[in-house]
């Protein structure tokens, strides 16, 4: 039987992963969310739009394992459930890739409430909160902008100078060394990390999970 026109002619809103998933971009349930799909993603998705030095792209995978270690300097005392929320800070990327900040701000709403819906199930699907305490956020921004900051300097052509309005100046004594690694070993660091992280946030109480 034939579909209704309408149907027809209704733009395809998912997306076909290679664990057979089919992702609805528009309403993406978390059920359709798989670990070996994100990092698959991340890994092959560049930071800088792949304007940056070496041979080989600056992955999110990598930036987001890098995130992650920074944010135990931060909050040393911090439960494996929150610095699980970090690595995966940037995941909604593995859909949507990592847009540069001026551009994600000319995009404006319709971008955020995307990319919070995507965040909310992709954090439903691994038990963590839709939406994370503000101090846990924050924390996990300043560890973002830390290490951007280095990523900045180090490899995508900014001098000091001019990194620091964007970014802020690191703190005092923090010193992380940049260096791009090929998709695949980025992809494996990046699993190897969530399932240390995961394992022990699924051993904690429910309500120790949701409360940190």
């Amino acid at each position: 039987m034939a579909r209704p026109k309408s149907a027809a002619n209704k733009p395809r809103a998912w997306q076909r992963m290679l664990s057979g998933r089919r992702l609805d971009l528009l309403d993406p349930s978390p059920f359709d969310i798989e670990i070996d799909d994100i990092a698959q993603g991340l890994a092959r998705v560049a930071r800088w739009n792949g304007q940056t030095r070496g041979d080989h792209a600056f992955s999110v995978a990598e930036h987001s394992v890098i995130v992650e270690a920074l944010t135990g300097e931060l909050e040393p005392g911090w439960p494996d459930s929150w610095r699980l929320a970090a690595l995966l800070h940037d995941a909604p990327e593995y859909v949507i890739g990592d847009m540069i900040s001026p551009f994600k701000a000319a995009l404006g709403y319709d971008y955020k409430a995307f990319e919070h819906r995507l965040e909310a199930a992709i954090h439903a699907r691994f038990g963590l909160p839709g939406v994370l305490p503000k101090a846990v956020k924050d924390t996990i921004k300043k560890a973002d902008r830390i290490c951007a900051f280095f990523e900045a300097t180090q490899i995508a052509g900014f001098s000091v100078e001019e990194a620091r309005p964007l970014f802020g100046a690191p703190p005092k004594g923090l010193m992380i060394e940049i260096s791009p690694e090929p998709a695949a070993r980025a992809q494996s660091l990046f699993l190897e990390r969530f399932h240390t992280l995961f394992a022990a946030h699924e051993a904690r109480p429910a309500k120790a999970r949701r409360t940190g």
